[in-house]
């Protein structure tokens, strides 16, 4: 059945501005708001220090009244806890016992899981006092001490410089993808290989030089640190590059949905995965943007610890991208921005219907183009002559 709309081209951009852009507008709304508003703890590795009793009555009371909040894992002593805090297998560790508390947490990780961890321990401490007083022999108020074993960077309190890094090195990383796969001067496939690398190890460079020297968010390795924002960016870069080869215009829609409208806000860089919605988390960790800050993380305040994983997406994605760089025109049979078949056929049957007319007879005064090319050829025996 044919369109109603298909005869009326002023009819179907209407629609597209009235319907089609206001539900992808709601999408992508929804798609950053929702993780945003749907923060809180969710599996929160943490430990516990010790196996007292006070340990013991602290963990059953946070289990009921924060079921499935925190993930506890139990260590003998400070020194284990600050050692699986260091090599991430743990955001914090809580070490409880009759007259005070001790909050190990890691600003490094999760400037939010720390400032939690925090709030926790006061809750624990506050509790403990009401249930003394209440009983026959009140005891004295429980000391909570907070130590960070990671600090975040003192130029960056809060995290927020380390956070607001990634949607720009995605934004960035598109760019440098869509100019690699569509620039006419890069005719070998190497070529758009080799000017990618460089685009993004450059970009990498720059960014890391506002960030660590102009703002002080990076303190730690260096080259280490510059590597992994060049790796972002080549693995997002890659992937884009790569469908534009594949799927033309579209593939650069697509990668722009992909990383920016679902990677960047599923990234958790601004809290942490576990802090996001169920699900939301190991999505955004099979992306790029929330690898990528997951692994900048691990690089610049762990010594790369708790990285590899982080580290093999990355690289999965920039082999992707490199042998859909490589070969996507093999694949297609066209390079990106070809004319399809039926364009094709509407234009060369355009031309060859003007040519036809063009070589009809004419009666009367010669044709425009006769004119011309008698006059050219008279000027070009006056040259000759002179």
């Amino acid at each position: 059945m044919r369109s109603p709309l298909s005869g009326h081209p002023a009819g179907r951009e209407a629609a597209v501005a009235a319907v089609v852009l206001p539900l992808v507008i709601t999408l992508v709304v929804l798609l950053f708001a929702w993780p945003a508003g749907r923060i809180a703890p969710r599996d929160v590795p943490v430990g516990i220090v010790g196996t007292g009793a006070a340990s013991q009555h602290a963990v059953e009371g946070l289990v009921q009244e924060k079921p499935g909040a925190f993930d506890f894992h139990l260590y003998p002593d400070q020194q284990a806890a600050r050692s699986a805090i260091e090599n991430r297998d743990v955001y914090g560790a809580l070490a409880i016992s009759s007259h005070d508390i001790t909050v190990l947490k890691a600003s490094g990780a999760s400037a939010s899981v720390a400032q939690l961890l925090g709030e926790v321990g006061q809750q624990l401490a506050d509790r403990a006092a009401q249930q003394g007083a209440a009983g026959p022999h009140p005891s004295a108020r429980i000391h909570v001490t907070a130590l960070d074993v990671v600090p975040v960077a003192a130029e960056d309190p809060r995290g927020v410089v380390f956070s607001s890094a990634v949607f720009p090195l995605t934004i960035c990383g598109i760019l440098i993808g869509a100019f690699v796969a569509t620039a006419r001067g890069l005719r070998r496939p190497w070529h758009r290989l080799l000017t990618l690398l460089v685009a993004c190890a450059a970009a990498g460079l720059g960014a890391y030089l506002v960030a660590q020297g102009f703002l002080g968010a990076l303190p730690h390795d260096h080259v280490a640190t510059w590597a992994v924002l060049s790796l972002v960016l080549i693995s997002i870069s890659a992937t884009a590059a790569g469908l534009i080869r594949l799927l033309g215009q579209a593939g650069l829609g697509l990668s722009a949905a992909l990383m920016v409208f679902v990677g960047n806000p599923f990234s958790g860089a601004a809290s942490a995965p576990e802090m996001l919605p169920e699900g939301v988390d190991h999505v955004g960790q099979w992306l790029p943007p929330g690898a990528g800050a997951s692994l900048l993380r691990d690089t610049a305040y762990f010594d790369g610890n708790g990285g590899s994983g982080h580290l093999a997406v990355l690289a999965l994605w920039s082999v992707c991208g490199f042998t859909a760089v490589m070969f996507g025109r093999l694949i297609t049979g066209r390079a990106p921005g070809a004319k399809t078949g039926t364009e094709t056929g509407a234009k060369t049957g355009a031309t060859a219907s003007g040519a036809s007319v063009s070589s009809l007879p004419t009666s009367g005064a010669a044709s425009p183009d006769r004119r011309h090319a008698h006059a050219h050829a008279h000027a070009r025996r006056n040259d000759d002559d002179d």
